[in-house]
């Protein structure tokens, strides 16, 4: 399945090689940049989860978060290696460029899967290290094994493993989850096809060429940018929920409001793009500025959780 051979692991005549790959390859492999978002959102969880947990506590919770959700873009890099070699975003991580081999790369991924679950089972709570290892699963399996390569709705069901972390930070602090913290994943899942099909629209040559059925190349770019309009809308709608609950205050929700605003605006460019258009600049627009959107939403309701009682006390004292 992978378009690396046998001679990158065992040499020419079939001797065992060592590896060649470097800190930074294995690094790589971890997928950084989506495990800060990983990272951010689970600190948002765990930050708003009521009560309190020890600081080096929740250091090492969010550091077995982190492993686990590098361990889960190992697996992936494993997996996906046939099709990563012949897309050009792609084409230069480790395993298709050939500076880590197939072996190396599901070892590092199974390895790093037990220890943060075990950590973090040892350290905080085995409720979260459940729901970690879950995310773990069905990130690598659910998602990377079965979903992307046989349904365009591949991004949104598989998009619920991006949404867990918040839930799995929330639970080292509860040993439970609640309504807000289902409000934290129901932003995240919503949020990603949007998200994700922003790419697309631009890249769907690259995922026609490598047959995985994304939904610009099965249902049409005309379906997809009105379905990217409707989580939009959706994904705002769900980003002020926290106001209603209580979980934030009437100045997140006006912040959230704000920010949802310009996500729809984003998508709705999106939906006017012209047919045939190659450049595709609103999709890139929209894209950018949803990774901006779920950081702000998840600072907001951080910064929220900590202005809004200090700007209520000043008030009670005046």
């Amino acid at each position: 399945m992978t378009v690396i051979d046998n001679r990158d692991v065992f040499g020419i005549e079939g001797e065992i090689r060592l590896s060649e790959a470097g800190p930074r390859d294995f690094f790589a492999l971890l997928k950084p940049r989506v495990m800060s978002l990983v990272v951010f959102t689970a600190l948002a969880g765990l930050v708003l989860a009521p009560g309190s947990i020890n600081p080096v506590i929740g250091f090492i919770a969010i550091l077995c978060i982190a492993v686990g959700a590098g361990a889960s873009g190992a697996l992936n890099m494993w997996y996906d290696a046939d099709i990563d070699a012949i897309m050009s975003r792609t084409a230069t991580r480790p395993v298709p460029a050939g500076r880590v081999t197939p072996h190396e790369a599901l070892a590092f991924g199974l390895v790093l899967s037990v220890f943060s679950v075990s950590i973090l089972g040892l350290a905080v709570n085995w409720f979260a290290a459940g729901l970690l290892a879950f995310t773990i699963f069905f990130y690598a399996v659910v998602y990377t094994m079965w979903l992307k390569r046989s349904t365009p709705q591949n991004i949104v069901i598989g998009g619920a493993a991006g949404a867990f972390p918040p839930m799995v930070g929330w639970a080292c602090v509860t040993g439970g989850v609640s309504l807000d913290s289902f409000i934290l994943f129901m932003i995240i899942f919503l949020w990603t096809p949007a998200h994700f099909w922003a790419l697309a629209l631009f890249k769907m040559k690259e995922y026609g060429a490598v047959g995985v059925p994304m939904m610009p190349n099965v249902a049409g770019v005309a379906s997809t940018k009105r379905q990217i309009t409707v989580y939009a809308v959706l994904t705002a709608i769900t980003g002020v929920l926290p106001t209603v609950t209580g979980l934030s205050s009437i100045g997140y929700g006006l912040v959230a409001a704000l920010l949802g605003a310009v996500f729809i605006h984003c998508s709705i460019a999106v939906w006017r793009m012209p047919d045939g258009d190659e450049k595709m600049v609103p999709a890139k627009k929209l894209f950018g500025y949803s990774i901006f959107y779920l950081f702000a939403i998840f600072s907001a309701l951080m910064v929220d959780l900590y202005v809004a009682p200090a700007i209520l006390s000043l008030g009670g004292a005046a």
